[in-house]
């Protein structure tokens, strides 16, 4: 696909704003008709590359503002008719179309939400809760995500200052519920444990599955010995963990999710120290998807793929001649259908492109790219039903306002373009992501002093 350019983009503008080639302004009378014709088509999909004329994006509804927040317990999904959102101090539940509030759930006493898992199964979400401050990440939780209520809970080993991290404590998947245990001795040399210091749990033990519906305990996955998991994914057909064993090897492990046997393991490389250092994220368990490296802005890195059977697939790197994939924002990058969608940056001539860019997971061949918007522009983007929904500043003005771009999913031919009208993450924070729901796009948020949804119709 050809690229386009901030010039291309200007004149493309210059076509959607009712003006005369002279400059002068028609009346338009004619035209509206028309126009509403090519704007209904464009809706239903039946015209490509369309241009919304004249439209914009008109808020329909919003969240209160969250007041506080903190790094952890954040997470939003669409479930059926429901926006739900997490912080660590409660959980949410909007209906998408109105925004009313359907219910909320806070955790007890002076408990916060630690962990969330990164998708639901069942209309469930799982939670890790505790004290954080004290005895730390102790409960794991199922919230019914129709009532808002917690079907079970179960008690977790949970870790100290050395080692913990909240990031992908908890999974959903295949029936079950996955969670890891944790102890920060285990990073110790072995001359330095005490009778009484040795880890609660062994790494061996601390990857167990529970019933997603009931809550009952299924089985405790054969993790290899020397290893103790730090992630967990969960998909319908397998469960896959990265491990760190010898204290400073990750590797990533799949088990079956009937009895958590292990099916295989491929090394990921080693590091230099044995506590988690942030730099590797599992970004899907089918097919198996870790980003290593580049999670902070510019930084270097790589997407490793797996097939099922746990041979490299292939390797995406964050730079490369489709530019810089903005690997540290997670929402720049998301996995679906089998592909990779990322937002990446490279400089072209004279000036910088923010730009979509799709790969096939079973090679990690490009398998389109798409200009979007120039550099720093982009702010969220969204794969629903065969559509990449991007929102971007295209540059072009000096307002800040955002304009949404549509691409087709398979090509990344542009279906739609529309001047959003406002600045949809400027005055009400950054985007963390950005939801499709019909014909709703919904703008995700969390912060303190921030709406953690804005849902927008096209005007």
């Amino acid at each position: 696909m050809a690229a386009r350019t901030t010039d291309d983009t200007e004149r493309r503008r210059g076509r959607g704003r009712g003006r005369w080639p002279s400059g002068r302004r028609g009346s338009g009378r004619g035209l509206r008709p028309l126009l509403a014709a090519v704007t209904a088509l464009c809706a239903l999909g039946l015209v490509t590359g369309c241009s919304a004329l004249g439209s914009s994006l008109r808020l329909v509804w919003e969240a209160p503002v969250d007041n506080g927040a903190r790094n952890y317990g954040n997470g939003a999904w669409l479930v059926g008719e429901t926006l739900v959102r997490s912080r660590y101090d409660a959980v949410g539940a909007f209906d998408a179309r109105t925004g009313k509030v359907r219910w909320e759930y806070a955790p007890p006493g002076q408990e916060h939400i630690c962990a969330v898992s990164r998708r639901t199964a069942g209309s469930v979400l799982l939670i890790a809760r505790g004290n954080v401050m004290n005895e730390g990440c102790s409960t794991v939780a199922a919230l019914d995500l129709m009532s808002g209520r917690e079907r079970w809970h179960t008690p977790r080993t949970p870790g100290g200052n050395l080692t913990e991290t909240f990031t992908d404590m908890v999974a959903v998947g295949g029936g079950v519920a996955v969670l890891r245990d944790a102890d920060e001795m285990w990073t110790l040399d072995d001359d330095l444990w005490t009778p009484d210091s040795r880890p609660a749990v062994s790494g061996t033990k601390a990857l167990r599955a529970f019933d997603l519906r009931t809550g009952a305990p299924r089985w405790t996955a054969a993790v290899p010995e020397d290893c103790v998991p730090e992630q967990v994914a969960a998909g319908e057909r397998q469960v896959v963990a990265v491990l760190a064993c010898g204290r400073t090897e990750l590797r990533l492990a799949a088990f079956d999710p009937a009895g958590g046997g292990l099916r295989w393991t491929a090394s990921l490389g080693g590091r230099t120290a044995p506590a988690p250092d942030g730099q590797v994220a599992l970004l899907s368990a089918e097919p198996p998807v870790v980003q290593n490296g580049g999670t902070t802005e510019g930084g270097q890195g790589a997407f490793l793929l797996f097939g099922e059977d746990g041979k490299a697939a292939g390797r995406i790197e964050t730079t490369g001649g489709y530019g810089t994939i903005q690997a540290h924002a997670p929402a720049l990058v998301t996995v679906a259908d089998g592909r990779l969608y990322a937002g990446a940056e490279i400089r072209e001539r004279k000036s910088y492109q923010d730009r979509v860019v799709a790969f096939d997971l079973a090679s990690g061949s490009q398998v389109w790219l798409e200009n979007v918007a120039v550099a720093g522009g982009l702010r969220a983007l969204d794969v629903t039903g065969g559509r990449v929904t991007v929102l971007a500043d295209r540059g072009s003005r000096q307002d800040s306002l955002d304009e949404l771009v549509v691409l087709d999913a398979a090509t990344g031919e542009e279906k739609e373009s529309i001047d959003t009208g406002s600045d949809v993450d400027g005055h009400k924070g950054e985007l963390a992501g950005v939801r499709v729901y019909e014909d709703l796009v919904v703008a995700v948020r969390w912060g303190s002093g921030v709406r953690p949804f804005s849902a927008y119709t096209r005007d």
